[in-house]
């Protein structure tokens, strides 16, 4: 195992018993995970899982025409990957790097390996985790669903800010209001009305190509009922996870760094 590697940057790495995170540590590699990058294509073959610390990972869809949505987001509170876990090599969906950052991963058959050494009546926490993680991704999903074809651009991009929040342990962030269109499956001139009246709201601030976040509890005032939905199960299916505090990073003062097309 890599010297580097500390299992309390991913939240579910840090709530494995030492035991079963012993028999996968030697595997865990610490990998650079580039914005833009991706993971896996839409039904390619997974080799890896990756337990994201620093950077965040969208899973999107992608149409025949090429225009993409992303349907969820995945940090240091999760991994990438589920489809193994429920027994699936390959998955309908592409893993792209949106944040660039740091992750661990582990090979395709040290996981299944695991998961087999547990399987059955001696099924152990590692299972028992990855599958109460994959339910709580599929309320994401849904919910994302929801929010796509009932709610305004201007709360779409609240959820967006609020999660994205949620799983940085830093507070600055490189993205174009064009990628985060993309992001959402909205048109870029909806993202930057929106981003206007949030500022005029007092909510948020930018400025050659920053944006920060002035009123967090005034954002969530904005949000639709999407955000506290999805938080709310994660936190339902995942609380011994959640209760380990010193899990969480502290969030400072939130800063985005957007492209100059914000200023």
């Amino acid at each position: 195992m890599d010297a580097a590697i500390n299992r309390n940057q991913n939240h579910l790495l840090a709530a494995l018993p030492a035991v079963e995170f012993g028999r996968i540590a030697p595997e865990l590699e610490l990998v650079a995970m580039l914005q833009g990058e991706v993971l896996y294509e839409s039904g390619q073959a997974l080799q890896y899982v990756y337990f994201p610390t620093s950077a965040i990972v969208s899973l999107n869809c992608v149409t025949e025409s090429g225009a993409t949505s992303d349907i969820a987001w995945v940090g240091c509170e999760g991994v990438i990957g589920t489809a193994l876990v429920m027994g699936c090599h390959a998955t309908p969906t592409a893993a792209v790097v949106c944040v660039g950052g740091y992750g661990y991963r582990l090979k395709e058959q040290m996981l299944m390996q695991e998961l087999r050494r547990t399987g059955g009546r001696r099924a152990g926490v590692m299972q028992h985790l990855l599958l109460r993680y994959t339910q709580a991704l599929m309320t994401q999903l849904s919910q994302t669903a929801v929010c796509n074809r009932h709610h305004s651009v201007e709360q779409q991009l609240c959820r967006w800010l609020l999660s994205t929040l949620d799983r940085l342990p830093s507070n600055e962030l490189t993205m174009t209001h064009e990628h985060i269109a993309c992001m959402l499956g909205v048109r870029r001139e909806g993202i930057t009305e929106a981003a206007g009246h949030l500022q005029q709201a007092g909510l948020i601030r930018y400025y050659r190509g920053h944006i920060t976040v002035l009123d967090r509890a005034g954002l969530e005032t904005h949000v639709c009922e999407c955000y506290a939905v999805v938080k709310k199960e994660h936190q339902r299916l995942l609380h011994d996870v959640g209760e380990r505090a010193e899990l969480f990073p502290s969030q400072s003062p939130q800063i985005f760094h957007l492209a100059s097309d914000f200023a």
